[in-house]
């Protein structure tokens, strides 16, 4: 074992599998969203949709799902088998927690080893994992209501899971926006999710 690799080749590759299913979920999904909102003040510009068309972009959103979903429960299974899900992201604590928010919020949280997740990272990560479930599962819901019936009805009904939906693939947004920026604050961490160390 490289005692130099801070990420295996397994964990580069659905890193970057993830990031491109997200990104085309997101576009696919505004252009689906845009021929029905559910909000009437927010529309999504043709720029940055995929699709072209409602069909056009379900047949993309259902195409990049299968892609997504596949990613996620091998980087998740892997990742539970491996043991590095558990020694990435835990011990998660509190105080921790509450030290590290302080620091950021001071300009002073320490990052000198990338493989090596802070408390706010390690909450960030574990917080995304359960979006990205939450986000496949509202899909489910909102795709397939009538042969998923108990689904629908634990997130209130068709209405409040496309409401349900749409939150969660905001806070993925979210996360997206703020990883992009730490990468960009933090260059090297980029070159590491792609050399591995």
């Amino acid at each position: 074992m490289n005692r130099d690799l801070i990420y295996p080749a397994y964990v580069r590759l659905f890193h970057w599998i993830n990031a491109v299913c997200v990104i085309g979920m997101c576009m696919s999904g505004w252009q689906v969203y845009n021929a029905s909102p559910i909000f009437h003040a927010i529309r999504f510009a043709p720029a940055i949709t995929l699709g072209g068309w409602l069909g056009g972009a379900l047949l993309w959103h259902f195409a990049i799902m299968w892609v997504l979903v596949s990613n996620y429960l091998a980087w998740l299974a892997i990742g539970i088998a491996t043991g590095r899900l558990r020694r990435t992201l835990f011990p998660l604590t509190v105080r921790a927690l509450g030290a590290d928010i302080l620091a950021a919020l001071r300009g002073q949280l320490a990052h000198d080893h990338l493989g090596r997740y802070n408390a706010v990272q390690k909450l960030a990560y574990l917080l995304v994992i359960a979006d990205i479930a939450l986000v496949v599962l509202s899909g489910l819901a909102v795709w397939k209501p009538v042969q998923l019936p108990l689904l629908s009805s634990l997130m209130g009904g068709f209405d409040n899971a496309r409401v349900v939906h749409f939150a969660a693939m905001s806070g993925l947004v979210g996360f997206f926006v703020v990883h992009v920026t730490m990468v960009a604050i933090v260059p090297r961490s980029l070159l590491t999710m792609i050399r591995g160390r």
